[in-house]
């Protein structure tokens, strides 16, 4: 850091080169060597040449100047001597000669004129510029407006004007003068700006032109404003009323005061060819001085309204100081320069003609420096010149002056002579310094420069600090520096210790500012260096020290580990520096900083991670950083699982020993190891490093390597290198410790085996051979000394070589080549032993210029209303000075053939590579006007242009209708209305509307078509049907037949009687509808998001105007904090713009989303605004009782039960005039035992005829039978009895059936289904 400290500290001194201009000194910029030296004036602050006061403050004139001794200070005005004592209003600052004028009391008329300052001490005298003071003519009208009460304008009176519908008009606004002059503007009584356009603009005198009136000019408050800059104050005129008069109120003008009923006939406004008001005839001229702005202004009035455009007869507009303004009113350039002068046309037309305009602009320019005079200090009998060259036009005229006294009326000397610009010293004398003045005028403007030249006899000094202590790490180069200042100029010489002799030659090089440089630092160059400077007048020395610092080097380096999770790792980094420099260990993990962790302990020379995680794997870094200099080294560190057994622990393997080197020849050498210990990991490779103490000592380079089963290897060597050999084995884990290095085995220098690669050939300027080459490195030298031989000649006109030795470089410049001219190039090598292989011819080229023809004999061909063809001659190949890159067709649409297009001029350019005669423009605009030139183009840049040519594009089909809408309507009407198509692309013969029907299942009707006319925008369907939607197809023909299509689609709407219509979404399956052209945010891609709920779901429905296919319903239950961005519900829309959610929880708000995603359905591309939405709470239904399980079970049983019942019921009566009490029991009919009659479902009497009827709707197996429940078994069982039961169950006695009856009757039991399906 000290060294550095010092070094910034001695950076003023390195750049004191002592300047040479016919042996003149600089002055140091040492403050305490300024204060002592004697210096004339110089003048460091002065007003500017025209200087505009302030009348209400005070007027300050500044001058300020330096010197020593410090200068007193002088004032003229208007050339007289100005006595500021003489006037108590003026005062003078404290050593300044800055004038502080009062004017108070006073009229700052009084105070104007033309003042000089002079600062003068006993060495010179320095003179300001003439400071011209002015007040502005704004100051005087506002005192005028103040003091006398007129105002800015006079009070006129505007008469109202009254001018035709379609004339040409001008309202003058004649402003008062000002300095500087006002800024106009026009603006109503509502201080708002009137509008402007390229019919009704402000030209540059203020003045406000109309090309023609129309009515809606009329207004009474046309108010003219001025601003004047210096004051900000505004002033306005008096309002101007504007009366348009059509001809019908022209009619009725006439017919009042000649009794006349009609005098025009015609009420139309007649057009008029365009005329040029300003300026005026077919040609002008105009003077603008360099530097300044030029405007050029084109003001022309005709009916239709004439556009304007400008062109350069002579060239091109300049890039980026061009701009046209004002609706192409102005040409407006800035910074003009000499280049800027020619012709410039501007041409106005409108549909009627087209009339143009030259105007011819000469640049001047007041005078401007080229090399301005230079302070000269000079020792005596030394030489020197003062310079002072200026130019301008027309050029200017040089005059000196010294000490603000004309030169020829100044004391003549012997030793100084002035030609023309230029003033020449011969040995100059003690006393004869001075200030010249150098003025160059010309008739627009001068320029005044003081220059002093100071004779100076001074004994040396050194200005670099005493006993500096310079610090370099060896074999670096050291800078000690010896700065100083003498007149005449001190003669630097080095010495080091206690030696007499000066420090010359190699490794020794003194710098012409007196630095001492050591190319390669050892230690032996450490030591006390006495630097010296002398001239005549006498002797000065200091004294330097220098430290030449070891290198800092890792000795052992971190090693790659693999370690298990939860162990412990240790990576060592052993560091070599030099004792004296205190070192700083860093370590690094992934080049950045070590994790704020405790686990990770850093000690002097290790780093220890401590319980490891898979976190901690990566590279680390150990970085030793010393004051002057650093190194480095990395090892990766990789985590494994924890082994469940202990596993077999492979390390990488030990380093080779005993390096031996065999059959030493001068280019080769063989070298013999013997391998380290493998550690049960296989070498796979052995690897021989070298490193080069004579170019490259320390840093160890890989040379080659052998497979592991090998253990010698036969090494290819370089001449004039100190090899020095080391091995490193390669197994699994990785590589071994370096072996010991093998002795040092020099090889002879020889001659260069390789010349420079990469030769090439070309120009940076016109007139110049850039020739580059690939150094060799210092391997590839073979020896001291190397250079290269730079050889080039003309091809096929030189036949010898002119050729150059250089050294140190890879490239050398040829100067004075013709343009683009073939050379044959080739480099050399040479070193002290030889010269390297004949080198490889090159050929290259020398610059190239710009082209200087254009294509000839430019031909179009227009294929179709999109397509041209343009043919040209190619230009002749000399002509080209270049590589010829190919041609380029600039071409742009003058205007559309349609009077309803825009009129727009949008240049494009088409390049064609090579050698091409013709080419394709595409993408042209049907029915237009196209404009077309074309340019050869080389490396360098385009050449001139072609004459422009035009030709016009046929007509085409039109572009889509701007829009379509569909408005509400009667009950089975609509209406659709429309706009033309932007690009009509020629004259409209029609639209086209076809419309179909489209039912629920999206499937289409039949198509009606409709031809409509150019003139119509809208049309109303009768007789269509409500409640339905229809799909719209529109569009628009020319002669060229039909535009494409857009769309729409509507639905009538049934609603209280009403029907409305709906526009609805696309149609499901169907491409996106997309919007008729409305203009939509750019930022926005979503809109119109709402939602609805139905009984399917909530329905959420958008509107959607991007690129993106992608589109996404996402939504979250709103408020649920355990809920993260991740865990909204995407539902994927397929493309339309409506989406019913289902499942949706009742009684939950959701936030919800649509989004639309790229191609890898991650990154969000646009996304609306969420939208909450609350999913009502339905009342829960009653559960239908007829549906329920428990119901079901219990009507089979009851069923079952009764069925049972019957069965019993109608077997008793079978068996009832069988046994006694069957008159008891007709006795006691019970209703319930009563048979059924068919016919009502109602139990009657009993009946032997209807026992073996089934009853209706019953059903029995297909064999006859009746299958018996359990409820049977107890019947059957005493079939054949003799018992009988009583009504409650007892057994009464014998029952005297037959089987087969009962068989019988119970095969033909009934089963009364319909009684059943009652209880289901």
């Amino acid at each position: 850091m000290e060294r550095t400290r010092t070094r910034a500290g001695a950076a003023v001194f390195l750049m004191l080169i002592l300047g040479h201009l016919g042996n003149a000194l600089e002055v140091p910029l040492d403050p305490k060597v300024l204060e002592e030296l004697a210096q004339p004036p110089t003048i460091t602050q002065q007003s500017p040449k025209d200087y505009i006061i302030d009348p209400r403050e005070n007027i300050v004139i500044h001058c300020e100047a330096k010197g020593k001794p410090h200068p007193s200070f002088s004032w003229t005005r208007n050339g007289t001597h100005f006595d500021i004592d003489q006037d108590p209003k003026v005062t003078m600052r404290p050593r300044s000669g800055t004038l502080v004028v009062d004017i108070s009391g006073e009229k700052a008329e009084t105070f104007e004129g033309v003042y000089q300052c002079t600062a003068r001490n006993k060495h010179g005298a320095a003179v300001s510029n003439n400071i011209v003071i002015r007040q502005s003519n704004v100051f005087s009208i506002i005192n005028a407006l103040f003091m006398e009460g007129s105002p800015l304008w006079s009070k006129e009176r505007n008469e109202p004007i009254r001018v035709q519908e379609g004339e040409a008009l001008v309202l003058h606004c004649r402003p008062p003068a000002g300095l500087p002059p006002p800024i106009i503007f026009w603006m109503d009584v509502n201080f708002q700006r009137l509008p402007q356009s390229s019919r009704v603009f402000q030209a540059l005198n203020g003045d406000l032109y109309f090309s023609n009136v129309l009515k809606e000019d009329s207004r009474n408050d046309y108010i003219c404003y001025a601003r004047f800059p210096h004051t900000q104050t505004i002033q306005q005129k008096q309002p101007i009323t504007l009366l348009v008069l059509n001809l019908d109120a022209v009619n009725e003008t006439v017919a009042a005061l000649f009794n006349e009923t009609d005098f025009f006939s015609d009420g139309s406004v007649e057009e008029r060819k365009p005329t040029f008001l300003i300026p005026s005839g077919s040609s002008s001229s105009k003077m603008v001085l360099r530097g300044q702005v030029l405007e050029l202004e084109c003001i022309t009035e005709g009916l239709p309204t004439p556009e304007v455009s400008w062109s350069k007869l002579s060239g091109e507009f300049p890039d980026k100081r061009t701009s046209i303004v004002t609706f192409q009113k102005i040409l407006r350039i800035v910074n003009v320069s000499d280049a800027d002068a020619g012709e410039y046309r501007c041409t106005a037309h409108n549909r009627l003609a087209s009339i143009h305009h030259t105007i011819r602009v000469t640049v001047k320019a007041a005078p401007y420096w080229i090399t301005t005079p230079r302070n000269l200090v000079l020792a005596p009998r030394e030489k020197g010149q003062l310079i002072c060259r200026a130019s301008g036009t027309p050029k200017p005229n040089i005059n000196w002056a010294m000490n603000g006294i004309p030169i020829e009326n100044s004391p003549e000397d012997s030793n100084r002579k002035v030609e023309g610009d230029t003033i020449i010293f011969e040995e100059v004398q003690t006393g004869s310094s001075a200030v010249y003045q150098c003025n160059a005028s010309n008739e627009y403007g001068y320029l005044l420069s003081n220059a002093f030249v100071n004779v100076l006899s001074e004994t040396p000094r050194v200005l670099t600090p005493a006993n500096q202590v310079y610090q370099v790490i060896r074999n670096n180069h050291a800078l000690l520096d010896c700065s100083s200042f003498g007149s005449p100029i001190p003669k630097i010489t080095w010495f080091k210790d206690s030696q007499s002799s000066t420090l010359e030659g190699d490794p020794y090089l003194l710098h012409e500012n007196g630095t001492l440089e050591i190319n390669v630092a050892q230690a032996l160059n450490s030591g006390k260096y006495i630097c010296v400077a002398r001239n005549t007048l006498g002797i000065a020395e200091n004294h330097v020290y220098l430290e030449v610092k070891e290198p800092t080097r890792i000795l052992k380096q971190p090693k790659y580990k693999v370690a298990q999770r939860n162990m412990n790792v240790v990576f060592e980094c052993k560091v070599k520096h030099d004792p004296t420099l205190i070192p700083i260990m860093i370590w690094l993990k992934d080049n950045g900083e070590l994790p704020d962790d405790e686990r990770f302990l850093v000690d002097s020379d290790s780093l220890t991670i401590t319980d490891v995680t898979e976190n901690d794997a990566g590279t680390y870094t150990c970085i030793m950083n010393t004051t002057l200099d650093h190194d480095s080294a990395s090892a990766e560190l990789t985590v494994v699982e924890a082994a469940p057994t202990p596993a077999v622990i492979y390390e990488q393997p030990d380093p080779p020993t005993d390096l031996e080197l065999t059959d030493m020849k001068p280019r080769s050498v063989q070298l013999t190891w013997i391998p380290g210990d493998e550690h049960k990991s296989l070498i796979h490779k052995f690897v021989i490093q070298y490193t080069d103490s004579l170019h490259d000592h320390g840093h160890w380079h890989n040379l080659t390597h052998v497979p592991g089963s090998k253990t010698t290897a036969h090494l290819e060597l370089s001449p004039y290198v100190h090899y020095s050999f080391r091995v490193l084995a390669l197994n699994a884990v990785g590589l071994s410790d370096p072996s010991n290095p093998s002795h040092m085995y020099k090889t002879n220098p020889a001659a260069p085996d390789e010349n420079p690669s990469g030769v090439k050939g070309f120009g940076t300027e016109r007139d110049n051979l850039m020739i580059l080459w690939k150094p060799l490195s210092g391997l590839q030298a073979n020896g001291p000394g190397l250079q290269y031989k730079v050889m080039w000649r003309q091809k096929d006109v030189d036949k010898n070589w002119t050729s150059v030795t250089v050294a140190n470089v890879s490239k050398f410049m040829v100067s004075g080549t013709p343009t683009f001219t073939p050379y044959e190039v080739k480099v050399q090598a040479i070193n002290n032993n030889g010269i390297g292989p004949d080198p490889a011819v090159v050929t290259g080229h020398s610059g190239e210029d710009l082209p200087v023809q254009a294509p000839d004999s430019v031909q179009v061909l227009v294929l179709n209303s999109t397509l041209a063809e343009v043919h040209w001659e190619p230009v002749p190949p000399k002509t080209v000075r270049g590589h010829l890159k190919g041609y380029k067709v600039y071409y742009w649409r003058e205007r559309s053939l349609h009077k309803h297009n825009p009129h727009r001029v949008e240049q494009q350019f088409l390049s064609f590579s090579g050698n091409k005669s013709h080419g394709m423009l595409p993408g042209l605009q049907p029915y237009s006007l196209y404009l077309f030139n074309i340019r050869v183009y080389n490396g360098k840049g385009e050449g001139p242009a072609s004459s422009n040519l035009q030709f016009e594009t046929p007509e085409g089909v039109p572009g889509p209708p701007s829009f379509l809408r569909i408005t509400n309507s009667n009950l089975n009407n609509l209406t659709l209305e429309w706009g033309p198509p932007n690009d009509r692309n020629g004259h409209l013969t029609g639209y086209i509307l076809k419309y179909q029907q489209v039912n629920n299942s999206n499937e289409l009707g039949p198509i009606e078509e409709l031809a409509l006319p150019a003139n119509k925008t809208s049309v109303t369907l009768p007789n269509l049907k409500y409640s339905t939607r229809y799909k719209f197809y529109f569009n628009a023909k020319t002669g060229q037949g039909a535009g494409p299509v857009i769309t729409e689609e509507a639905i009538t709407i049934m609603d209280e009687g009403n029907t409305r219509t709906q526009t609805s979404p696309p149609i499901a399956g169907s491409p996106p509808r997309h919007p008729f052209h409305k203009v939509h945010p750019a930022a926005l891609a979503f809109g119109n998001v709402s939602s609805s709920v139905g009984e399917d779901g909530m329905l959420i429905s958008w509107e959607y105007w991007g690129a993106e296919k992608h589109v996404y319903v996402e939504y979250i239950i709103k408020n649920d904090n355990t809920l993260g961005e991740e865990d909204w519900q995407k539902e994927y829309v397929n493309g339309s713009q409506a989406y019913v959610l289902k499942g949706l929880k009742e009684g939950l708000s959701y936030r919800v989303r649509v989004v639309a995603k790229g191609h890898d359905d991650q990154a969000v591309l646009h996304q609306s605004e969420e939208l909450l939405v609350t999913v009502p709470a339905m009342p829960s239904r009653q559960a239908d009782i007829a549906t329920q399980g428990w119901f079901i079970g219990l009507m089979c049983a009851i069923a079952l039960l009764i069925l049972v019942l019957l069965i019993i019921c109608f077997i008793k009566r079978n068996k009832g005039g069988k046994y006694p009490v069957k008159e008891k029991e007709d006795a006691h009919t019970d209703p319930e035992f009563q048979p059924m009659k068919e016919d009502d479902c109602t139990f009657g009497e009993y009946s032997d005829t209807e026992d073996h009827k089934p009853l209706k709707g019953s059903r029995t197996p297909s064999n006859g039978t009746v299958h018996r429940d359990s409820s049977d078994e107890s019947l059957v069982d005493y079939g054949g009895g003799d018992g009988q039961f009583n009504e409650d169950g007892s057994f009464i006695g014998q029952y005297s059936g037959k089987s087969s009856i009962r068989e019988t009757a119970e095969a033909h039991s009934p089963v009364n289904t319909t009684a059943m399906n009652s209880f289901v």
